[in-house]
């Protein structure tokens, strides 16, 4: 399951349940490593890994590319039509 980020579902494969820390374990990366490869500073990884901050598009793909994978962002009804 994705984050909302002001309304919209973000999808990307990174997100949930441990995804992006067990891809970046699985590429033998540190959190620091990881923060150097995305421009971010550890403290930003840390805390997207423990979903404690709303990441923005722009940190989505920096994040993504940093962890060899594709982002992922689909507009998705929130209920089905009756």
């Amino acid at each position: 399951m994705g984050r909302s980020l002001n309304g919209t579902l973000i999808s990307s494969g990174l997100l949930g349940g441990g995804d992006d820390r067990l891809r970046r374990e699985q590429l033998g990366l540190t959190q620091t490593e990881l923060a150097e490869r995305s421009g971010l500073k550890q403290p930003a990884v840390a805390r997207f890994e423990a979903g404690g901050t709303m990441p923005t598009i722009p940190m989505l793909e920096r994040l993504a590319e940093a962890l060899e994978m594709r982002l992922s962002v689909r507009f998705q009804p929130l209920r089905e039509a009756s």
